[in-house]
């Protein structure tokens, strides 16, 4: 007997974040590793960041679960709050550590084996951001939508933390790295407003949900 279309894509999206969490620890660990022994604070700030990432995904793994609050809207508004937050607190630590690199003109250590790992990693956030969004479309989750925009922000971090490190490496270009940390620092705090907005609409919607 065939599965629902529902539950394909609950188990898919299950699938996707577990995924995601199993990447995010090792990213963690490794580049955070990679960092210290190259004495690279890109790759340590990056590598910091996936905790705040693996947290967005325990959420929507919450959210998704059954089993949990029966109210949906109350769940959903939950959700998107505290993805909002984590978007909010990527925001304010990629944001304060580029700017403190640019005002103190820091450089980056020299690690190919980091830019490898981070061109893997690119490849890797960018398709699963793709895939968590097909999913959250069919199944009307907003959590899912949101975190998926956090892994590919991450995706586009890994492109602009490998970039950024190559260009110092090979051509000295030391502020490339902290200039792309900020960028994706404005992007994620717009993304914690418009999630925060999100859900104060679904809760103003449903009264018992705030």
């Amino acid at each position: 007997m065939t599965a629902p279309s529902g539950a394909k894509d609950l188990r898919r999206a299950l699938t996707l974040e577990y995924i995601t969490i199993a990447w995010n620890v090792g990213e963690a660990f490794l580049t955070i590793a990679l960092g210290a022994v190259a004495g690279s604070l890109a790759l340590i700030a990056f590598g910091t960041t996936s905790v705040v990432e693996l947290f967005a995904s325990l959420v929507v793994v919450w959210h998704l679960k059954p089993g949990g609050s029966p109210d949906l809207d109350r769940r959903t508004v939950r959700a998107l709050r505290l993805v909002a937050m984590a978007f909010g607190v990527l925001a304010l630590a990629l944001g304060a550590t580029a700017i403190r690199d640019l005002a103190t003109g820091r450089v980056a250590g020299e690690s190919w084996w980091g830019v490898a790992y981070l061109a893997v990693t690119a490849v890797v956030m960018f398709g699963l951001s793709i895939a968590k969004t097909r999913v959250a479309e069919r199944e009307g989750s907003e959590p899912l939508k949101a975190e998926a925009k956090m892994t590919f922000l991450d995706g586009i971090l890994s492109v602009g933390t490998l970039t950024g490190l190559a260009l110092n490496a090979a051509l000295g270009v030391w502020w490339a790295d902290p200039l792309a940390a900020l960028l994706v620092a404005v992007f994620a705090l717009n993304e914690a407003r418009e999630n925060w907005q999100e859900a104060d609409e679904i809760a103003g919607r449903s009264p018992g949900s705030s």
